[in-house]
């Protein structure tokens, strides 16, 4: 079951992406491209980017972009701790609305985690 919800999750996303952008829509390139160099290695190394990622993500309680982060923090190398205390700090931030995302966060997390 873990297995099949990061891999349902990995597939749609890939197949809308290939779909979106085979549009060749200069716009939406240039934000996925934005994107991908936002989150890469600068002043601010990828691990901390990702985490920053997540806490955003979970306070506009957007649950794709919830697992891109928790992906990104995890092939980053961030522990457990490291994404449970940034999910609290989500939620505090974000107040008790996050709690259904947190639960779907921690949910995928232990996907993650059970496939690896």
């Amino acid at each position: 079951m873990a297995h099949k919800l990061v891999e349902d999750f990995n597939d749609y996303r890939s197949k809308m992406n290939e779909r979106i952008l085979a549009d060749d829509q200069k716009l939406i390139k240039r934000i996925f491209n934005l994107d991908t160099n936002a989150f890469s290695e600068g002043a601010l190394d990828v691990k901390t980017k990702e985490l920053l990622g997540l806490v955003a993500s979970a306070v506009l309680r957007c649950d794709d972009c919830v697992r891109y982060h928790l992906e990104g923090a995890k092939k980053a190398g961030c522990t457990a701790e490291e994404v449970t205390e940034t999910l609290g700090i989500a939620t505090l931030i974000g107040g008790t609305i996050v709690i259904p995302h947190l639960r779907r966060a921690y949910e995928y997390w232990d996907a993650l985690n059970a496939t690896s």
